[in-house]
């Protein structure tokens, strides 16, 4: 598992470690049942604090990505297939919100920016 962590973006370490583990499980990288990297060794690979590791995995529990057996490490959690889902739109989402938001710096009214949607999914159907 690969975790790249970027000190100069505003997002905190531990939501980007935790992201990119959630992405990798929605992605189907990570599987139910496989462990994850003991928090000191995983803290050691990205040369972070131990605490800031521990806090990315206590959020994934807390989403129920993953589970932690004392004594035993933590694991990839038997995702619900609707939370797979949400997770996916909202992700899908927040890249749509982006593109609007360019769209609209960019000077594209509403109608624009709906007109360009429709026509790409009209291209996107006929491919699929």
């Amino acid at each position: 598992m690969q975790i790249i962590i970027n000190h100069t973006s505003m997002q905190p370490i531990y939501e980007q470690v935790a992201s990119q583990i959630k992405s990798a499980v929605i992605q189907g990288t990570l599987k139910e049942q496989d462990p994850l990297p003991s928090v000191r060794t995983l803290s050691k690979e990205l040369k972070i604090s131990a605490l800031t590791v521990k806090k990315a995995y206590d959020a994934l529990e807390e989403e129920g990505f993953i589970q932690t057996i004392h004594g035993k490490g933590s694991f990839i959690a038997g995702t619900n297939p609707g939370l797979l889902k949400e997770e996916r739109q909202k992700a899908i989402e927040t890249e749509m919100e982006q593109i609007i938001r360019k769209g609209r710096v960019s000077g594209l009214s509403k109608d624009e920016i709906r007109e360009v949607f429709e026509l790409l999914m009209e291209d996107l159907n006929e491919s699929f």
